[in-house]
């Protein structure tokens, strides 16, 4: 596929399209080895061709973690023309897809794929990978409040499944918590503090299932080395 989704057509339909041969015998052509691009023998019949350029196979699934700053957007094109998280990452990356988003005021871990089937797979719930956050609130919640947001939380008719969070610290009129949860829904975190009548004032994702942020420095990228990402992943979801 192209990056428009335009759809390749098989290189031995290509050249039929081409007036060269009909399908069948330019198929015939390719298993001879009669056909050549760029002075390469093309063998395979399923090699694909857009706009009449080879496009080439897929490389082996990777996977990222990026430091995410805050005021960047998780999206390739952003119609307000924000900056984006792709804009500003380091050169030298093929293209990549995120695995989830963070939204434009949060910050920290960031996974990034060069395949978008990976992409969707680490983003199942059925997985059941915790996506960790510290979060900075303006006042002390109450900490029954936060123990009963275990048994999950219904708010404007929306239904949360069970929210792990805990008081780690506070500093004047601030609170830094810890917030565990295994959905991951569109700003979640920041709908569920407001309903419990706080302002977020900072949410750093601290790691997504077994992949840490660990120190990783603001805006760098790190390659999960391919045995810790097989190791991660299920056996039946292994790239």
């Amino acid at each position: 596929m192209s990056e428009t989704g335009e759809r390749g057509d098989r290189i031995a339909k290509w050249l039929a399209h081409a007036g060269v041969a009909s399908r069948r015998d330019a198929e015939k052509l390719l298993a001879e080895g009669r056909v050549k691009l760029n002075n390469e023998v093309v063998t395979h019949p399923a090699t694909f061709v857009v706009n009449g350029a080879l496009v080439d196979p897929p490389g082996r699934a990777r996977l990222w973690r990026y430091h995410k700053p805050e005021g960047l957007v998780t999206t390739h094109r952003d119609p307000q023309d924000r900056p984006t998280v792709f804009q500003r990452l380091p050169p030298g990356l093929p293209r990549v897809v995120s695995v989830g988003r963070l939204d434009l005021n949060s910050e920290g871990l960031l996974l990034l794929t060069n395949d978008g089937a990976l992409a969707r797979r680490l983003e199942l719930p059925a997985n059941g990978w915790l996506r960790r956050y510290r979060v900075r609130v303006f006042g002390v919640p109450d900490i029954g409040r936060l123990a009963a947001l275990a048994h999950g939380v219904t708010i404007d008719g929306v239904r949360y499944g069970p929210i792990d969070a805990g008081l780690d610290s506070r500093k004047g009129d601030n609170c830094w918590l810890t917030v565990a949860l295994r959905e991951g829904r569109n700003r979640e975190v920041r709908k569920v503090m407001a309903h419990l009548g706080f302002q977020v004032s900072r949410l750093i994702r601290v790691a997504y299932g077994p992949f840490q942020l660990g120190l990783l420095p603001v805006g760098a990228v790190e390659e999960v080395p391919t045995k810790v990402l097989r190791e991660q992943l299920p056996p039946a979801e292994k790239p």
